[in-house]
């Protein structure tokens, strides 16, 4: 008898490799979702140091005051977080100003600072300048 097709341990070893790499690729895919969440952080607070310098290019000063609204209301940046994503802190600070982001979706936080401003964590003072820090 001439027979075709695959026998069971044929079968059995296929289930096995492909239940292989998937324990492989699983772990990966987790962590490219973590620094997306934490890409879409650092891309926020760039655009909010762009929002906070033109803001003081009009009133010589920063302000705390975001507002997602086109026009903003007075004394506000024109500025709003990403979905997910939450602006924790901002705070005007010695001549500079100084904020922290969340998102729900990762325990790390990012921040970022600018002129003379006591940075929050994660951001310190030995950091770059308004280049956005995550831990």
């Amino acid at each position: 008898m001439n027979r075709t097709g695959f026998t069971l341990i044929e079968l059995l070893i296929v289930v096995v490799i492909i239940g292989l790499l998937a324990a492989i690729a699983i772990p990966k895919f987790a962590n490219t979702k973590e620094k997306a969440y934490i890409a879409s952080m650092k891309s926020d607070l760039r655009n909010l140091v762009t929002a906070e310098e033109a803001y003081f290019a009009d009133s010589v000063a920063y302000t705390e005051q975001t507002d997602c609204n086109n026009p903003p209301a007075p004394g506000s940046v024109a500025w709003c977080p990403s979905r997910g994503n939450t602006l924790d802190k901002l705070q005007v600070r010695q001549g500079g100003w100084t904020a922290r982001m969340t998102n729900a979706n990762t325990s790390v936080a990012c921040g970022i600072y600018v002129g003379g401003a006591a940075p929050f964590p994660p951001a310190k003072q030995s950091d770059p300048e308004s280049v956005p820090v995550c831990q």
